[in-house]
């Protein structure tokens, strides 16, 4: 837990989506701008920043090995960069609470500095895989002692890094970022493979602050031994954040909203296509780059949906966005069947087993699989779910409100404040019917 106390959502059936709204800025940008930031020469300028507890951890790390972090302030943030060789060992142990892409970037980043470090987490955080940033970084000639294989990892220092050639096991863009930092460090070049295409803002973060990568196809090169020039970045609109009201939308009639300048990298857009291929009525406009980044904003209309198999290649482009989309297959006319996506089950929670549960609870045949889940659409009805301390799962279910038949409570919600800090507030504008208690 990220908070001393518990949080419950308590949500009303009924209600529809409408009007402008603009979602906090986009997760993994934020974090990126003060990892590359504080290694780039000179001052990166920030707008857009989200200022959740996840980002603001990574930001706190950087304080802690000596950058001077002015911010944030409405979401605008002053890195003074201190150069690739520029960070200071910690005084002590790097906290990250309950943020993966925190710990497993900094692991790469922190392999290829001349001082040890340690980086701990909260508990949810300590229970996640590492191996698979801690045995690639081996084979680079990194040592990191873990807790068989789980946080807290410490980060030895003075090894000398080498590129290495390595094929992901299986598609994770924070794996290959790890990798990717770790390769600025090492001597030669990393090449890294992925199975299937997963985020790029690394690498378009890296081209803008002027440090070469070669992008061919599946494969990605990165030389050790460049340099950052340091960048103003604006941050979109987080498109995970902005899924939660594109499915609230799709699913409640009368809905008509218009999520602002929400970040439509061609890696995060699964949610778009899958919904899409439902049914939904999307239409995107205002189109532009900002920083490298395409946005654009997107409206959702109500319409009917059916439900689908959801295509593999999809997969990866959206997984974060899954739990959203399990509350469109419960309010969709049919069956929808999720396969190739065993990552869920890895993330802050379970996350296939804790939907599958709480969609039962609530009246939907829902069965989980080894690597998906398989909905029968049907009607949401009422009842008390866990979120199980994850942020998605929770406002998720809040959306399913639109469509239920009663009253649905949430447990466990005080993670949300680590990627949706002003969840309740936009979401209430937005016409949810939601109120936030303590538990």
């Amino acid at each position: 837990m990220s908070s001393e106390h518990n949080k419950i959502y308590i949500v009303q059936p009924g209600g529809r989506l409408q009007g402008e709204i603009r979602v906090p800025g986009d997760k993994s940008i934020s974090h990126r701008s003060i990892m590359l930031g504080s290694l780039a020469e000179g001052t990166t300028e920030v707008s857009g920043f989200l200022e959740g507890e996840d980002a603001l951890a990574t930001l706190a790390s950087f304080r802690a090995m000596g950058v001077q972090i002015d911010g944030p302030e409405d979401g605008k943030v002053t890195v003074h960069g201190v150069g690739m060789h520029g960070l200071k060992a910690p005084e002590k142990e790097l906290y990250v609470g309950n943020s993966g892409t925190s710990i497993r970037l900094l692991s790469g980043l922190l392999a290829g500095q001349n001082f040890e470090s340690t980086l701990t987490g909260d508990d949810s955080l300590s229970k996640r895989p590492m191996r698979r940033v801690t045995d690639p970084l081996a084979l680079m000639g990194a040592e990191i002692d873990s807790n068989d294989g789980k946080p807290p990892l410490k980060i030895k220092a003075g090894n000398k890094l080498k590129g290495i050639t390595y094929t992901l096991p299986m598609a994770s863009a924070q794996v290959k970022s790890c990798l990717l930092l770790a390769g600025m460090y090492a001597e030669g070049k990393t090449t890294i493979t992925e199975p299937a295409p997963t985020r790029d803002h690394t690498e378009r973060m890296l081209t803008g602050m002027g440090y070469s990568v070669d992008v061919q196809d599946d494969t990605v090169s990165i030389e050790g031994g460049g340099k950052l020039t340091a960048t103003n970045i604006d941050v979109p609109a987080d498109i995970s954040s902005a899924t939660f009201f594109m499915v609230g939308a799709a699913i409640s009639e009368g809905s008509d909203i218009t999520l602002k300048h929400v970040g439509i990298n061609r890696t995060r857009i699964g949610i778009i296509n899958i919904l899409k291929l439902m049914g939904a009525d999307i239409t995107l406009s205002n189109e532009s780059v900002t920083g490298g980044e395409p946005v654009a904003d997107i409206r959702v209309r109500y319409a009917p949906l059916s439900g689908i198999k959801i295509p593999e290649e999809q997969v990866p482009l959206a997984i974060d966005e899954f739990p959203a989309l399990f509350v469109a297959a419960a309010c969709a006319e049919g069956q929808t069947v999720l396969t190739g996506a065993e990552e869920l089950r890895v993330k802050e929670s379970d996350r296939i087993q804790a939907m599958a549960d709480g969609l039962e609870i609530l009246g939907v045949d829902a069965q989980a699989t080894a690597d998906g889940i398989i909905i029968n659409g049907g009607s949401i009805g009422s009842g008390e779910v866990n979120s199980l301390g994850d942020h998605r799962i929770a406002m998720s279910f809040a959306m399913a409100s639109l469509q239920a038949g009663g009253t649905i409570v949430i447990n466990d919600c005080a993670n949300v404040a680590t990627s949706f800090p002003n969840f309740v507030e936009l979401a209430t504008k937005a016409g949810l019917n939601i109120d936030e208690i303590d538990g």
